[in-house]
């Protein structure tokens, strides 16, 4: 009989933060769910703790929110020991201002990046309520999810939205002995492919150029395994959820 282990579900784990966490996490012995558009296979040569990983299409969250609950459904409690979401997944687009941007691409990335977190989020917290087990939803937010920037309106909007979403959701699942702890976390400035299509913007279009230039230039960004460090140092605090807005620079 296979001992129960921590189980955690990434989406999003096949390059950047992402990807970071999935290993970390694996060595530390969780099992893994992980959901991205292409499967990481490096994934499978680091730890010897259970992982699955799907292939999905946030574009379309539906099929792959009902896929999620009914897998989660199927667990027992004796399954594991304890349960984690972390919604990791955005999808972006060209830096630059709302008027004349890709229809197409705008929707793409509020679907992927707002809507697949929330009904992710739902299939999660309905389908694992009667596990008995401590259960956790992580929301990688942004700064910009709180400060406004001209050229970046669409992130922007998603990640107010989770962060938003998220004090709701802690506001309901407070109401519950065994609710899940919520949280939307900034996870700081990291050096991936976001950074380098915002510094590689047209800066006739997308004023704030010179600043994310300045981050890469003076050495200001986090490599994703130093941000995954972060990420889950405040995942493991025992007040995770206690503010379900927050940022890794938060004092513990």
């Amino acid at each position: 009989m296979t001992a129960p282990l921590p189980l955690t579900i990434i989406t999003g784990a096949s390059r950047g933060l992402g990807l970071a966490l999935a290993r970390t996490l694996r060595q530390r012995g969780h099992r893994l769910l992980t959901l991205q558009r292409q499967p990481e296979i490096s994934l499978e040569a680091v730890g010897r703790t259970p992982v699955e990983q799907w292939s999905v299409d946030l574009t379309d969250p539906v099929p792959v929110a009902r896929r999620l609950r009914d897998w989660i459904a199927a667990l027992a409690p004796s399954d594991v020991t304890s349960l984690t979401m972390i919604n990791n997944a955005a999808l972006l687009v060209e830096p630059g201002p709302l008027a004349g941007a890709d229809l197409e691409a705008v929707s793409r990335a509020a679907r992927s990046s707002l809507e697949a977190p929330l009904l992710l989020t739902a299939a999660f917290l309905e389908a694992s309520a009667g596990l008995g087990v401590a259960r956790k939803v992580l929301q990688i937010s942004s700064g910009l999810g709180r400060h406004a920037m001209a050229g970046s309106a669409v992130y922007c909007a998603v990640k107010a939205g989770l962060d938003h979403a998220t004090r709701c959701v802690a506001l309901e699942e407070a109401r519950h002995a065994s609710g899940a702890r919520v949280c939307s976390l900034a996870p700081g400035i990291i050096d991936t492919d976001m950074q380098v299509q915002l510094r590689g913007g047209d800066p006739a279009v997308f004023p704030e150029q010179a600043r994310f230039a300045s981050f890469k230039s003076e050495g200001q960004l986090d490599s994703p395994d130093t941000a995954a460090a972060k990420v889950l140092a405040y995942l493991d605090r025992a007040d995770f959820g206690a503010q379900p807005v927050a940022s890794v620079r938060d004092p513990g």
